[in-house]
C-alpha cells in the first residue's frame, strides 16, 4: 500500500505545483494567496508520504484529501483537483490493502513450503 499511496501523493504534489503556476497566470488570485494555499498543501503531501506507513498515516492522507477540496474556495480549480486526486487516494488505499493482502498470503506459502 505504501507504493501506491506515497505514488498518489507525489504525483498530487507535482500536480499541485503544475496548478498554481497555471492559476496564477490565468486568474485575478493575489500570488501570496494562491501559494499560501498550494505552498502548504504541497508541503503537506510530502509530510503524509514519510507518515503514510505509521499509524493514522491512511486517515491524514484522507484528511489531506479533504483540505484539497475545501482550498476550491480560495482557488476554484482545486474542487476539481481535490476530487480527482480523492478518488485516486482511494484507488491507492484500496488496491494497495489488496496488493499487502496477496503478499502476505504468499509469504505464507513459502514458509510454509
Amino acid at each position: 500500500m505504501r507504493t501506491l499511496c506515497a505514488g498518489t501523493l507525489v504525483g498530487e504534489f507535482i500536480v499541485i505545483a503544475l496548478a498554481a503556476l497555471a492559476t496564477g497566470q490565468l486568474s485575478d488570485v493575489a500570488t501570496g494567496t494562491l501559494w499560501a494555499v498550494s505552498g502548504t498543501a504541497m508541503v503537506l503531501c510530502l509530510l503524509v508520504c514519510a507518515l503514510i506507513t505509521r499509524p493514522g498515516g491512511v486517515q491524514l492522507g484522507w484528511l489531506l484529501q479533504a483540505g484539497l477540496v475545501a482550498a476550491g474556495f480560495v482557488l476554484p480549480a482545486m474542487f476539481f483537483l481535490g476530487a480527482v486526486f480523492a478518488g485516486l487516494w482511494w484507488a491507492s488505499v484500496h488496491y494497495g490493502r489488496h496488493i499487502d493482502a496477496i503478499r502476505a498470503a504468499r509469504a505464507r506459502e513459502e514458509a510454509a513450503a
